[in-house]
């Protein structure tokens, strides 16, 4: 008998812009919320905080959508961190796709959401909710390596406010607070909102944009020391902006990434 089919896409040997990318590993937070590491055919080369573009083809066209990548560069495999979306084009097809099956990746990373160590402002304020700490991850596990490496010195310094609705949400929390153990140079927070559903969480509670003043302050962080990364809900953004401006940062000191945008049915 032959090897049972695949779920997922069999790239075509005519399509020049795509990898075939096959899953090695998943693992599954909660029911909506998962994570795949894929293998691609050849290397691909990106910076922290950038995003690849993943697609599945159905029968009748190929979907698209760019995700932000949650591994380093000097990883062999690419990671994403996936929310479903239960009437979304893309998310409920890659959903399906377990360890062994493919789907569709352009060779080419974009985006332009990497940490800004050229501006004189050594302080980045990482503000994120669910899925949008993918990209923080990224920028952590690479400059942990180089600082372990001696390629860093630690003069840049991140301070990460991580929100979700409850705390299985998180995914990546364990993580970051190991590497914040053993760096000085990084911070990390991990606040819930609805700590009603969440009887067993002890850390913070509430929203991130209503805890930023509360840590900026805590922190030192204003317009004339550091950037504000903000990644995630275009609503936490769109306040966390504000807050960020009355605190004194200008606009060449704010950086978003928005992962879907309102008004428009998300992916």
């Amino acid at each position: 008998m032959g090897a049972p089919p695949k779920r997922g896409v069999i790239v075509s040997s005519g399509d020049e812009k795509f990898y075939r990318a096959r899953i090695t590993q998943r693992a599954d937070y909660s029911a909506d919320l998962w994570m795949i590491r894929i293998q691609t055919e050849a290397e691909f080369k990106f910076a922290p905080g950038q995003y690849a573009t993943l697609g599945v083809q159905d029968a009748e066209k190929r979907h698209e959508r760019p995700y932000s990548i949650v591994s380093s560069p000097y990883e062999s495999e690419i990671e994403f961190f996936f929310e479903l979306v239960p009437h979304g084009l893309l998310t409920p097809q890659i959903y399906k796709l377990q360890v062994g099956d493919e789907l569709l990746m352009r060779k080419v990373p974009k985006g332009r959401f990497t940490l800004d160590t050229q501006s004189g402002r050594t302080n980045h304020l990482l503000l994120s909710t669910v899925t949008g700490v993918a990209p923080f991850v990224s920028y952590v596990r690479t400059m942990f390596k180089d600082w372990k490496e001696g390629r860093f010195a630690g003069d840049q310094k991140l301070f990460i406010l991580n929100g979700a609705s409850r705390s299985w949400e998180f995914g990546y929390s364990e993580e970051l607070q190991k590497f914040a153990a053993d760096a000085p140079w990084l911070k990390y927070v991990a606040t819930v909102s609805r700590p009603w559903d969440d009887p067993q969480w002890t850390g913070e509670v509430g929203r991130v944009d209503d805890l930023i003043r509360k840590y900026a302050d805590e922190w030192g962080l204003d317009g004339t020391n550091s950037i504000g990364y903000l990644c995630g809900h275009p609503g936490m953004i769109e306040r966390g902006k504000g807050v960020l401006q009355r605190r004194g940062f200008p606009k060449e000191a704010l950086r978003e990434e928005i992962y879907w945008v309102p008004g428009k049915e998300a992916a």
